[in-house]
């Protein structure tokens, strides 16, 4: 263990660090700060030595992000910058300590992924051609001609993964030629490609190297859990060790250069995580902290996996957390998830267990779409926003219901960003299904929200609208599935809450549907915070959010809340 001189470096007091890291040579802390929630983050550095934080991205309106951070180049950094066109990444190196940025790599224009070697050369590319292709492409040195080595239509999925430890071949993530994204590696010069690690029906979910050599150790899949195949006897009896003293899963948050010291992430359903020492060669393992050191004294609600067939007979995976001493049916909340190309995971979730502390099942379902799963259960969400993935979750309330889980009297449906959208769809589409409903950020009108994406989805518009439809050609479609249009049929209470400063659902999205309800007569609480985004960061702002929350699913569900607690809400 090091020494017992902790103390403060940063001294942000708005929306806080939500995201940081070590450089190479540890001499710095680097993280990524935002201005109010508009998502152009910037990267900042503390000097450890001089206590003292700078903006290194100091540009107006341009977002960053860590292109790589490799201890093997202590002197340096990897930076993605739209900083010459918003709607592409350009790549830069920033070298340490005079925090100088020099150009790498400039984007053509339809560049949506970039990967460099082991010796910090950008030599790989993934672009998006017209018709929403893609196409994979690589060079032999940075002075090289670029050569396509792989590509796919837009019912494909894939991406870039790395470079072979003697960085002669390239790792993609790809579903070409399976249903699930598989690990491969390509060999430029023959053009062979060899599967490296591959799931029927689970996507890879994270790939795992040695540090200083690169060699390929681990991957895992998302099943139910997260589950590991290993490619190195030293790392599973290393994981198997691990697992034996602790039920949590296992993550490991790094490694030294030389391989002799871990840091060990333990996280569960009912372990927000515990962070451990773990000396692979001594197999010793030692405490450091809980990330939540004040839940040890509670017991926390258990979440379990579930299966169950929609309406049309997919299967559809997802997770149940009952209240503690729940017998007989209770009161259910359905919580979903964003993105949607996206997917709910087992594991600590703050909100499923502030929702069963307060006396609600929580249900959880990945309808099609969300990914993970394979590209024909995502595929299988295509045009179906309000249509087929709508029914999956009609069909999980449904499921709760007949096993005995949940009072259909008292069952609500909540979620945030996609999930905000499916809670007004089902409030306004299926007006008898919900007791009540609490969205966040969710898009009213998908006329509008196609119209006015952030720049830098640009590149990618032709999948974004193959995969919920184009605003130009498909107008009527789209209104027909946008809430706003049937806002009048909302019969139940509803409570919204939005950032004004949200690039990727417009207040606008919330404004307009609060103001149709309103001129009907219809029940809708609004809180509007000014200094938010997408998401809800400031710790006040999020108390507000769920203090509400709480309070509504009380007045509405009958549920406990903690009366009295927190600021006004700004109700509008």
């Amino acid at each position: 263990m090091g020494s017992k001189d902790d103390r403060p470096i940063t001294a942000e007091k708005g929306r806080g660090i939500r995201s940081f890291f070590w450089s190479p040579d540890s001499q710095t802390i680097f993280y990524l700060q935002d201005q109010g929630g508009n998502e152009n983050n910037h990267l900042f550095g503390v000097d450890l030595a001089k206590g003292s934080a700078s903006d290194l991205t100091p540009f107006q309106d341009v977002k960053v992000h860590l292109q790589a951070d490799d201890p093997a180049h202590p002197r340096s950094l990897l930076l993605a910058l739209n900083r010459r066109d918003p709607k592409v990444f350009d790549i830069y190196r920033l070298a340490l300590p005079d925090n100088r940025l020099s150009l790498l790599a400039e984007n053509p224009g339809n560049v949506i992924e970039w990967e460099e070697d082991h010796q910090y050369a950008i030599r790989a590319r993934l672009s998006m051609l017209p018709g929403a292709r893609q196409e994979v492409s690589a060079r032999v040195a940075v002075e090289a001609p670029w050569k396509a080595l792989a590509s796919w239509g837009p019912d494909e999925s894939g991406s870039l993964a790395g470079f072979s430890p003697d960085d002669r071949s390239l790792w993609i993530l790809s579903t070409v030629g399976a249903n699930a994204e598989r690990l491969l590696e390509i060999d430029p010069a023959s053009g062979k490609q060899t599967v490296l690690a591959e799931d029927a029906h689970y996507d890879v979910a994270a790939i795992l190297t040695h540090p200083r050599t690169y060699r390929l150790e681990a991957v895992a899949f998302e099943r139910e859990k997260l589950e590991w195949q290993f490619f190195d006897d030293r790392i599973r009896e290393a994981f198997d060790y691990l697992q034996r003293q602790h039920p949590g899963e296992v993550m490991i948050s790094s490694r030294d250069f030389a391989d002799k010291t871990w840091a060990v992430a333990y996280s569960s359903d009912v372990d927000p995580t515990s962070f451990y020492l773990f000396w692979p060669g001594e197999k010793k393992l030692e405490f450091l902290f809980s990330s939540r050191p004040e839940l040890a004294s509670y017991r926390l609600a258990p979440m379990e996996p579930i299966t169950f067939p929609a309406r049309d007979g997919l299967l559809l995976h997802g997770y149940l957390t009952l209240p503690l001493g729940a017998t007989g049916k209770v009161p259910f909340v359905l919580l979903v998830h964003g993105g949607p190309w996206a997917r709910d995971s087992w594991g600590f979730s703050p909100l499923v267990q502030l929702l069963a502390n307060r006396g609600y099942g929580v249900l959880q379902v990945n309808f099609r779409g969300s990914t993970g799963y394979g590209k024909e259960f995502v595929n299988a969400g295509d045009r179906e926003w309000g249509g087929k993935m709508q029914a999956d979750l009609i069909d999980a309330k449904h499921w709760a219901v007949a096993h005995g889980y949940a009072d259909p009297a008292r069952f609500a449906i909540m979620g945030m960003s996609y999930g905000g959208y499916a809670t007004l769809a089902a409030l306004s589409f299926v007006p008898g299904e919900f007791t009540c409903g609490v969205e966040a950020m969710g898009p009213s009108n998908l006329i509008t929200m196609s119209r006015s994406i952030p720049p830098y989805w640009e590149p990618m518009r032709a999948l974004f609208e193959k995969r919920l439809g184009s605003p130009e050609k498909d107008e009527a479609f789209l209104q027909e599935r946008s809430p706003l249009f049937s806002a009048d049929r909302i019969r139940v209470p509803l409570l919204i809450a939005q950032g004004a400063n949200d690039v990727r659902v417009k207040r606008v999205e919330s404004d307009q549907i609060v103001e149709a309800m309103r001129k009907h007569g219809l029940p809708v609480e609004y809180l509007l915070f000014p200094d938010e985004g997408h998401g809800f960061v400031r710790p006040e702002d999020r108390l507000q959010f769920f203090r509400a929350t709480e309070r509504f699913l009380a007045k509405h569900l009958g549920g406990r809340s903690e009366e009295g607690a927190g600021a006004k809400e700004a109700v509008r």
